[in-house]
This record gives C-alpha cells, structure tokens and sequence, in this order.
C-alpha cells in the first residue's frame, strides 16, 4: 500500500514518542494508523449505516458540537439522566455494531508499542469533527477499569489535541495530530484531563472537511 496516499505530510510510522512534557504514561505514534487504513474504512462506513454519527445532549441540555456512534459491546451515551455506557443503541434500540477485527488488532498493537500489554477494550467511540466541533477538557471517568489505557486515532483534518493535568486548570500541552497518528496513556496518567481545540476549516484528500477520531475504552 502506498501510505503517502493517505498521509497529510507524507510520512511513514514512526516509533512511540512523550506525547507531552512530565507525561510519563503516555505515548504518541506518528502514523501509526496508516497501514491499517485499507481494512479500515470500509469497516468504518459499515458501523456508521449502522448506527448513524448523531449529536447527542449533555446532561445539562446542550447539544454536542461533535457527531458521535459506538462500536463494540457497550457505547458511550450521554442525555438528561447522565454520563454512561450502555449496550443498546438508544435510537434504534439495537446492540451497536460489532468492533471490527482491524479495530481491535490496532488498538491492541498500540497498546503494546505504549507499554500496556494485554489491552481488550471493549468499546470504540466513534467521534466525528466538522470544522469548528471542540471538545472541552474533561477526564475519561466513565470506565469501571482505570487500569486500562486510553487508545485515540486520527483520522482527516489535522486536530490541536490538549493534554492537562490532574486539575483542569492545569496548563493543557498542545500537541498536533495529523491523519495516522494516534496517542495513547495510561497509568499515572489516565485521568489527566484533555480535550481538541476547535477545529479548523480544511479538506483532506480522502475524507473530506472532517476529522474522524476512534477512541478505544476498557469500559466494563
């Protein structure tokens, strides 16, 4: 597979690097994605027919800037009764699609290349950018299993990721992440607070005015 035709800067993957500074449980892959992408795709327009990208309400009522589905045994939901994973697609009512072969081999070969051996998440969110979608700086507390790492996947626009710290006043890194690559952190940083700053306009050359992002979870 030629990877420049899928690459914003026509790089190939590299090896794990800190993904910011005094975070020493975290990890960031340069393209790591590249290769998988043929398999990728296609499976990734399946789950989307199957359980639509929707903009989901925060328990306060607002709307989610970001488009959002689920695949693997549980989703991530979110409305007036809270913050929570469940194994129902609330709008059909259906299991949400199966977690694709490909998905998993990538998230666990990223977990190993960070450091965390023996990874099995169990959901994927499936997080979808159009310019100008942010996500504020929150912590992944959602999960019965903090041992588990978190495993996020680039994919499009290039994003601005921000990584904080323990408070979410702590000063976030800001860290640019490109169609490929992906970031990874566990341990002593699993719950470091981050976020993506507001997307910016663009067009990629394969998906277009958006930004894809997978994040796979040990939720149960």
């Amino acid at each position: 597979m030629n990877l420049s035709l899928f690459a914003d800067d026509d790089y190939a993957p590299l090896g794990p690097a800190p993904l910011a500074p005094g975070a020493t449980a975290s990890v960031l892959l340069r393209g790591f994605a590249l290769p998988y992408l043929d398999e990728m795709l296609p499976a990734l327009d399946a789950i989307v027919l199957a359980a639509p990208l929707r903009h989901m309400a925060t328990p306060g009522g607002l709307r989610m800037s970001v488009a959002m589905s689920n695949c693997g045994a549980l989703g991530w939901v979110t409305d007036a009764r809270g913050y929570r994973y469940a194994g129902l697609d609330p709008v059909s009512g259906q299991p949400w699609p199966p977690m694709p072969p490909v998905f998993l081999r990538l998230a666990q070969e990223v977990a190993l290349a960070a450091g965390y051996p023996g990874f099995t998440p169990d959901a994927c969110l499936v997080n979808r950018y159009a310019p100008g979608a942010r996500m504020a700086l929150h912590q992944d507390r959602d999960e019965c299993d903090f041992t588990a790492p978190i495993v996020s996947v680039s994919l499009g626009l290039p994003a601005t990721f921000l990584f904080g710290g323990a408070q979410r006043a702590d000063k976030a890194a800001r860290i640019a992440l490109l169609h490929g690559d992906v970031v990874a952190w566990g341990g002593a940083d699993r719950l470091r607070f981050h976020g993506v700053a507001p997307l910016k306009e663009g067009e990629h050359a394969l998906l277009g005015a958006q930004r894809i992002n997978l994040t796979f979870r040990k939720a149960a």
